[in-house]
C-alpha cells in the first residue's frame, strides 16, 4: 500500500507539474501577446502623432518600449492628474493621456481647471493629507512653499530611491531649460518642468515699419519708433497711437492693452514680476537677492521683511511707481472696457487688430495669435506682430531679472500612495520625454527642452512664430524667471495682492496706501509662519523695524525715490535685436 501510495502521489505531482507548466506557457504567451499589442500601439503613435521628434524613429520606439516594460506592474490602474487650462495641457489631456493608455495600459484622467483652483486644491491635499490627485502640474512659483513645508516629494531623492525603477533612463535633466526654477536652496529638484512661457513685449511690427508713422513719431518725440527699451518709450508709444494716430485702416486703435477687474488673476498681473520690471528688487538671477520681485528680503534662506521699515521693498518708491504706471496706462491708453476685464477676457483682444503694443503679454497666447484669418496674420500665414524683450522701469539696473516666466511643473505630494505616484510619474515623464516633447512644443508653443528649441524643425517654423524661437535660443531668456524661493507660502500670500491692488483701482485708496497695506499684510503672514514654526530652518524670522531712512541708506533695495522717474525714451530696431539674438548676444 505504501508503494501504491507513493506511486499515486508521484502521478498527482506529475499532473500538477504539467498543469503548472501549461499555465506558465499560456500566461507567458499572453504576456508576449500583450507586449506585442502595446508595441504595435507605440509604433502607431510614433508614425501618426509623435512626429517630428529630435529622436530617430528607432530611438522613439526604444524609449516607448521602456514605458511598456516599466508600466507592467501598473497595467489596469486608473490615476488622476490635474493642470491649469492652456493649449499645451489640453493636448496632454485629450491626446497624450490616450496614447499613454494604449502604450502602457495605465488609464489617466487628466483634469483641466483654472490655475487658482489648482493652487486651492493642492493646498487642500497638503493640509488634509487626503489624496485628491496622484500628480499635479503646478507652477514653480510655489517652489518656496514646497521645499519649506515638506509635503512635496523631492524628485532628486525619489529618482534615486523608490522611483528609480520607474525613472526614464533617457530623461536627460540637463536638457530641460527650467530646472533652476524648480530647485530648492538645498540643491534638490522638487518639480519637473512640463511647459514654459514667458511674459514679453508684444507689438504690431507692420505698423512700426510704416514710414509715415515713423516720421511722425520722431517729429513729436525726438527719437525713432521701435521696440521700447524703457518704460518712458513705452509710454510715449502708447500716447502716440492712442492720442496722435487714433485711427488706422478705418479702425480706432490704442497704444496699450491690459486688464483691471478685481479678481484673483489681477494678482498675477503684479506677482508675475511687474515690480521687478520696474526695478523694485535687487540684482541676481533667477531672482533678486536679498530682495526679490515681491519686495521680500531674505537672510540666508529665511524671509525677514516685506515692508520698507524692516528692509523689504513691497511698499518702496519703485513698487509705488510700478503701481502708478500700471493705473495711468490702463486708464489713459487702453480701450475703456479693459478696466473691467479679467486676464482671460483680455488675452484675445490684441488678435482683434486694434492694439499697437502690450507690455505684459504671455507667449502662451502665441498659438492663438497665429491662426489663419485673424486681423493680425498675413495672407501667407506670417504674423503682422512680433514679440520682444520687456522694457524696464526707471529703477531697473543691469543684472536684475527683466520679466516673468511661467514654468508649470510636475509635482508629487507625500500623501499620495506610492504605487499611484509611480504610475503618475510615468505619465509625467511620458509628457516630457524626447519622443513626445517636440510635437507637444509645436502644438502648445511652451518649450521645455533645449534640444527642441534648437531643432531643425523649430528653426524652420520660426518665421511664423513672431520671435518666440529666437527668444528661447537667445542668452537673453535667463532674465525671465518665475517667482523664486523667497516666498514662503505662495497660496496664502498671492491672494493678498489682488485684494489690495483692487482697492486702488476702485479709488478706495492711493497707490502708496495700497502697497503699504500689502506690505503689512505680507509681514503679518511672515510673523504667523515664524510663530507656527512649521517650516524648519528656512522659516521666516521677521526683522525689527528700523525705519525707511535706515534702509534707503543701505546698498541695493529698497531704493529711495528717484528725482526723475521718466528719463528720455529709448528704443531699439527690432531687426537689429533679432540679429543680436541669433549671434548669441543679449543686445
Amino acid at each position: 500500500m505504501s508503494g501504491l501510495r507513493r506511486g499515486g502521489l508521484g502521478k498527482a505531482s506529475l499532473c500538477i507539474g504539467f498543469l503548472a507548466l501549461a499555465f506558465f506557457v499560456v500566461t507567458g504567451l499572453a504576456s508576449a501577446d500583450d507586449d506585442a499589442t502595446y508595441k504595435e500601439a507605440a509604433k502607431k503613435w510614433v508614425e501618426q502623432e509623435f512626429t517630428p521628434s529630435t529622436l530617430s524613429k528607432d530611438e522613439q520606439l526604444k524609449e516607448l518600449d521602456w514605458f511598456i516594460q516599466a508600466g507592467k506592474p501598473f497595467r489596469g490602474m486608473e490615476i488622476k492628474v490635474v493642470s491649469e487650462t492652456i493649449t499645451t495641457h489640453e493636448y496632454e489631456a485629450k491626446t497624450m493621456a490616450k496614447a499613454f493608455y494604449e502604450i502602457t495600459g495605465i488609464k489617466v484622467t487628466h483634469d483641466l481647471i483654472q490655475e487658482g483652483d489648482v493652487i486651492e486644491k493642492i493646498q487642500t491635499q497638503m493640509q488634509s493629507g487626503q489624496n485628491i490627485y496622484d500628480g499635479w502640474i503646478n507652477d514653480s512659483d510655489l517652489i518656496g512653499t514646497h521645499f519649506r513645508y515638506g509635503h512635496v516629494v523631492p524628485l532628486t531623492d525619489f529618482m534615486a530611491g523608490e522611483g528609480k525603477a520607474v525613472t526614464l533612463p533617457t530623461l536627460d535633466l540637463p536638457d530641460f531649460i527650467g530646472t533652476s526654477f524648480t530647485t530648492g536652496p538645498d540643491g534638490k529638484l522638487y518639480q519637473l518642468p512640463d511647459q514654459q512661457f514667458a511674459n514679453l513685449y508684444w507689438f504690431r511690427y507692420d505698423w512700426f515699419q510704416r514710414p509715415e508713422l515713423k516720421a511722425k513719431f520722431k517729429e513729436i518725440y525726438g527719437y525713432e519708433l521701435g521696440v521700447p527699451v524703457n518704460w518712458s518709450a513705452y509710454e510715449d508709444i502708447a500716447d502716440f497711437f492712442t492720442n496722435k494716430v487714433k485711427e488706422l485702416d478705418g479702425k480706432r486703435v490704442y497704444g496699450h492693452m491690459d486688464y483691471g477687474k478685481k479678481s484673483p488673476d489681477l494678482g498675477w498681473r503684479f506677482t508675475d514680476a511687474w515690480l521687478s520690471m520696474a526695478g523694485t528688487g535687487d540684482k541676481g538671477l533667477p531672482n533678486g537677492k536679498p530682495v526679490d520681485e515681491w519686495g521680500i528680503r531674505v537672510e540666508g534662506c529665511r524671509p525677514v521683511a516685506s515692508s520698507v521699515s524692516r528692509g523689504g521693498a513691497t511698499n518702496g518708491p519703485a513698487a509705488v511707481y510700478a503701481m502708478e504706471k500700471y493705473m495711468d496706462w490702463l486708464k489713459k491708453y487702453a480701450p475703456a472696457e479693459a478696466l473691467g476685464m479679467t486676464f482671460y477676457e483680455s488675452g484675445p483682444v490684441p488678435a482683434q487688430g486694434h492694439i499697437a503694443q502690450q507690455i505684459f503679454w504671455y507667449t502662451a497666447f502665441t498659438a492663438d495669435m497665429i491662426k489663419p484669418g485673424l486681423d493680425v496674420v498675413n495672407a501667407d500665414g506670417s504674423p503682422k506682430w512680433r514679440m520682444a524683450p520687456s522694457p524696464h522701469g526707471a529703477y531697473w539696473e543691469e543684472g536684475m531679472k527683466l520679466g516673468y516666466q511661467d514654468c508649470g511643473s510636475w509635482t508629487f505630494l507625500k500623501s499620495t500612495p506610492v504605487d499611484r505616484m509611480k504610475a503618475a510619474w510615468l505619465y509625467a515623464q511620458f509628457c516630457v520625454a524626447k519622443t513626445t516633447s517636440l510635437k507637444k512644443t509645436i502644438v502648445g508653443l511652451t518649450p521645455i527642452r533645449n534640444s527642441d528649441v534648437t531643432s531643425e524643425y523649430m528653426a524652420k517654423i520660426a518665421p511664423k512664430l513672431g520671435g518666440l524661437v529666437e527668444f528661447y535660443k537667445s542668452p537673453a531668456r535667463v532674465a525671465w524667471t518665475p517667482t523664486g524661493t523667497n516666498v514662503p507660502d505662495y497660496p496664502k500670500m498671492a491672494q493678498l495682492w489682488w485684494q489690495n491692488i483692487g482697492e486702488t483701482l476702485s479709488g478706495e485708496v492711493t497707490p502708496q496706501k495700497a502697497m503699504d497695506n500689502l506690505a503689512e499684510a505680507q509681514d503679518k503672514v511672515l510673523a504667523r509662519l515664524e510663530r507656527a514654526n512649521v517650516q524648519g530652518e528656512c522659516a521666516p524670522k521677521l526683522n525689527p523695524e528700523k525705519g525707511a531712512d535706515y534702509w534707503f541708506a543701505q546698498p541695493g533695495a529698497p531704493k529711495p525715490k528717484l528725482a526723475n522717474e521718466k528719463p528720455k525714451g529709448e528704443t531699439v530696431d527690432y531687426d537689429q535685436l533679432i540679429k543680436a539674438w541669433r549671434e548669441g548676444r543679449v543686445k
